[in-house]
């Protein structure tokens, strides 16, 4: 369960008079891995019963941000979708094989295609959602609704040359 989530006596206070809710419009948008959890997916017509990752993606739109929840199957059949999520984020090569690091996702950033899904709720009224369309690879040139806050890629470790450091300079 969410940990954002708590129950109210019947005299306590209550403030907050929005719903939270933001639908961003299509486009390509920046993103951070917030969270993963395992789960198990009951298994289709087209898919077998299999053990299934949760990803927690919060895409940063130009004055909001908002979470998205993808399904990530761990099947044959959708190993494709698997590499485009650890090729976004820069863990997985193009070409090489990779072991999923689950728990290295969090943090992590990259690139996606959202869009906005309509449906039809369950009381029959009309309703719409965002939806990740597209993981693009790390390596993909692709240009962004850029947030207010400037989103900044992180940047690469790399070791100092031999020779290279100075006492006192950073």
């Amino acid at each position: 369960m969410n940990n954002n989530i708590y129950t109210y006596d019947w005299d306590d206070e209550i403030n907050n008079e929005d719903g939270g809710f933001v639908l961003l419009p299509e486009g390509d948008y920046e993103f951070t891995v917030e969270k993963f959890e395992r789960g198990t997916f009951d298994g289709s017509d087209k898919l077998p019963a299999c053990k299934k990752a949760i990803v927690t993606f919060k895409i940063h739109g130009e004055s909001d941000s908002v979470s998205i929840i993808e399904n990530f199957p761990l099947c044959s059949v959708l190993e494709w979708k698997l590499s485009s999520l650890f090729l976004s984020v820069g863990m997985k090569k193009h070409g090489e094989p990779l072991r999923m690091d689950w728990k290295g996702l969090v943090g992590r950033k990259g690139r996606c295609h959202v869009y906005v899904d309509n449906y039809k709720k369950k009381d029959g009224s009309d309703g719409q959602s965002n939806k990740i369309k597209k993981l693009y690879a790390y390596d993909e040139d692709v240009q962004t609704i850029q947030p207010q806050t400037s989103y900044q890629q992180p940047t690469q470790y790399s070791a100092p040359q031999a020779g290279g450091w100075q006492a006192g300079k950073f």
